[in-house]
């Protein structure tokens, strides 16, 4: 027989499972404050992404979403994206560092209004999506042996404007992943870049071409409403 001191135990650590893995997704970025804790960025981003999807699964497989689940993810997120964005910014320095710094700020903002209750929360682009077009850029340079600096500059600055937009982003590829099995599928392609150069400049392809057309298309109806509002 179960003792009936294993039942609370039990329950308690299957209600928190998604909750365990969003603080499990940003223990680790300690590595990144080690002297040549750099090296280990780009596993470091796909591990966050990975286990900050995993929570979401998790969530809703087993039924155990929560109010304070989701805020606890967003603030992890905050956190995790935060010290990703810095860190890339104090490694290489100079505009890279004070742009970053503004990316930072609009990461804080975007979090800030997910997690008020009388916030409008759906609309600009996920930070996750910073950490995926990041890697893309660090990994693409890399492979070509290209200064990444404008690079980044130019990804933090879209980035800065698109998280805190008033519309919608519709047509990322993470958005349109509903399934647990088309998340996976994400995942596997973020593992893929990493590891198989030669498809690497593919899936930074499909994944930015869709990121820009999502913000020109929504742009574009958002102001056509602005300015049937005004006019």
């Amino acid at each position: 027989m179960k003792s009936q001191t294993e039942t609370p135990q039990r329950s308690f650590l299957y209600r928190n499972l998604a909750n365990i893995t969003s603080i499990l997704g940003v223990l680790p970025l300690a590595l990144l404050f080690l002297e040549d804790g750099f090296r280990y960025l780009i596993p470091l981003i796909i591990f966050n992404n990975i286990m900050d999807d995993l929570d979401g699964v998790l969530a809703a497989k087993l039924n155990i979403r929560s109010r304070f689940g989701a805020d606890l993810d967003n603030i992890c997120d905050a956190v995790a994206h935060v010290v990703f964005v810095l860190a890339v910014g104090s490694h290489f320095g100079g505009l890279v560092l004070m742009v970053s710094m503004v990316t930072a700020a609009s990461i804080i903002l975007r979090v800030t209004i997910r997690v008020n209750p009388e916030g409008q929360t759906g609309n600009g682009s996920p930070t996750n999506e910073l950490m995926r077009h990041m890697l893309f850029v660090l990994l693409l340079t890399q492979m070509f042996d290209v200064d990444p600096g404008l690079y980044l500059v130019l990804i933090f600055i879209l980035h800065s404007v698109t998280m805190i937009v008033p519309f919608k982003l519709t047509v990322l590829i993470r958005g349109l992943a509903k399934t647990a099995t088309a998340v996976a599928f994400v995942n596997v392609a973020l593992v893929m870049a990493w590891l198989i150069p030669a498809v690497t400049l593919l899936i930074a392809v499909a994944f930015i071409s869709t990121y820009l057309y999502s913000f020109i298309v929504g742009g574009g109806k958002w102001l056509g409403q602005w300015e049937n509002r005004i006019f």
